[in-house]
């Protein structure tokens, strides 16, 4: 199994330009909100557990304990971040089902939209997922690190990343000061 560094570098190769990278920080989000809240259906009872299980709750669980497995810092962020969108995706689900599939469907096809505009409009280049399907599971993850780089967390990381794939032009300073300005 391939580690941390390594899954955000060769992600991070396919996201170098800000533009693309902004596109992400909505989009990615709202894919993930999306899949919480169309699986969010069926629920299932089981006297044995608290709460009513769902695909969400699986495909959730199986993705948070991923995440811990690569970071556990960054899998617990990624947990509360998932916590979240399963709570609004259960809510959404218990309205109608018109409600929930305009939801659903609508946050899908944005999300996914601004991904395509993000690719190739900006970035000019194929989602990494398209190499690599762990890519869309990534993703989430990709742009957690991105905001917590923005603010300092773990600059070995965004180093060891950097030196394979080249500065991420999300932080203009940054991309000023590598090309001598």
């Amino acid at each position: 199994m391939r580690t941390l560094t390594q899954q955000l570098t060769q992600y991070a190769a396919y996201h170098r330009d800000r533009r693309n990278i902004a596109t992400h920080f909505v989009g990615i989000p709202m894919i993930v909100l999306a899949v919480a809240v169309l699986s969010s259906r069926p629920v299932w009872l089981f006297a044995a557990l608290p709460l009513p299980l769902s695909p969400a709750w699986v495909l959730f669980v199986v993705a948070t304990l991923y995440y811990l497995v690569l970071d556990v810092p960054l899998g617990l962020m990624m947990a509360v971040f998932s916590a979240l969108c399963l709570a609004c995706g259960q809510w959404l689900a218990a309205q109608s089902t018109l409600t929930w599939l305009a939801a659903g469907i609508g946050l899908f096809v944005v999300g996914w939209v601004l991904q395509f505009v993000g690719h190739m409009a900006y970035e000019h280049r194929k989602p990494a997922f398209v190499d690599d399907v762990i890519g869309l599971l990534i993703g989430p993850l990709f742009v957690l690190a991105e905001a917590l780089f923005g603010f300092g967390w773990r600059p070995a990381l965004r180093e060891a990343i950097e030196a394979e794939v080249g500065p991420t032009r999300i932080n203009p300073e940054r991309t000023a000061v590598h090309h001598g300005r």
